[in-house]
């Protein structure tokens, strides 16, 4: 009699932790306190550090070169295994396309609940996210894994930039066009599939998109100012890249692209508690149509995973949703929508 083969895809994944992608972050607010106070050391190669929260560090080793430096994990965010090891490595190495730059190596990092979780689905996450890597042109060089309660899944990544085209979040300047280049409403689908199960195939081409093409046209164009929408939503993402840039921001919400299938969920109460948590750090800094929902601020605050770039600066073949414009006498980081 032979032994039936365990299908590491019957496990719903997401149900061993509570929350779920880069939904599952620390809320902004506290984590810019917790983090306020550190001051390392300093170092004049350092281009970008510490200071305005960028997507990753950036160190100056020769006048025409400098390395990216970058690590992001985190919980399932659905149920399939390969998928998710898809979406994280992606999600990992769009750090570093946020500014411009090319990944050439990368490590994985790991915790599992072996006691829980049989090791063949491991297996399966770190073949999704090798095959992410290899077809990005990136060698797998090794990794750490530790034992803990939830399963989580991600990478350190390592990349070269010229510092002459490096794409920052305090670069953006006053009158030009906002760029998004992928769709929003991945937090509230992944929201969904946790509690139902269904399946969004749209979500998951979304998060396992590389960032790569959309990087190379901005650089292309010339454009210093970009930064990548994950887990603070496209409005903590813009406030954080207008208030380090000294300049306000306006936003039409018609012109945002959003995923079909997350209005439906949306409208159906499926909405993460990360997307609540962005919506309440960003609302002060909000100057919003009298006509745009509670929903509609929901939405705009969705808490990402893996999602598009936010550029400052036209990018040729996606949507400008809003423009810069200069800082009152308050300062930056007012963000208006119409």
């Amino acid at each position: 009699m032979t032994q039936q083969q365990f299908d590491p895809r019957s496990v719903k994944l997401t149900q061993f932790a509570a929350g779920g992608g880069c939904a599952c972050k620390i809320p902004p607010g506290q984590l810019e306190d917790a983090v306020k106070d550190l001051v390392g050391m300093s170092d004049p190669n350092v281009i970008v550090g510490l200071d305005d929260g960028d997507d990753a560090a950036a160190v100056r080793i020769s006048d025409d070169q400098a390395i990216i430096s970058t690590t992001d994990f985190f919980t399932p965010v659905i149920n399939d295994p390969y998928d998710f090891g898809r979406i994280a490595a992606t999600n990992t190495f769009s750090d570093i396309y946020a500014m411009g730059g090319t990944p050439l190596t990368t490590i994985n990092i790991v915790g599992w609940p072996q006691e829980t979780l049989p090791l063949e689905i491991l297996t399966e996450v770190l073949h999704g996210g090798m095959d992410v890597a290899t077809s990005a042109g990136i060698a797998v060089t090794g990794g750490h894994s530790i034992k803990a309660p939830e399963p989580f899944y991600g990478m350190a990544a390592t990349g070269l930039v010229d510092p002459a085209k490096l794409m920052r979040n305090d670069a953006a300047q006053a009158g030009l066009p906002i760029t998004l280049t992928k769709p929003i409403g991945i937090g509230i689908l992944n929201n969904r599939h946790k509690k139902t199960g269904e399946v969004f195939p749209e979500a998951i081409e979304v998060m396992t998109t590389l960032n790569r093409e959309a990087s190379q046209a901005a650089l292309a164009t010339g454009i210093t100012a970009a930064t990548d929408v994950t887990g603070f939503g496209l409005l903590g993402h813009l406030y954080k890249m207008a208030r380090a840039s000294g300049v306000n921001a306006t936003i039409d919400h018609t012109q945002v692209p959003v995923l079909d299938a997350a209005r439906t969920a949306l409208s159906e109460g499926f909405i993460p508690g990360g997307s609540r948590s962005n919506l309440e750090w960003v609302r002060p800094h909000l100057d919003a149509s009298a006509e745009l929902s509670e929903e509609d601020l929901i939405l705009l605050a969705d808490a990402q995973t893996s999602g598009g770039l936010l550029v400052v600066g036209e990018v040729p073949g996606y949507p400008v949703i809003g423009e810069t414009t200069a800082a009152g006498e308050a300062g930056g980081g007012i963000i208006t929508i119409r």
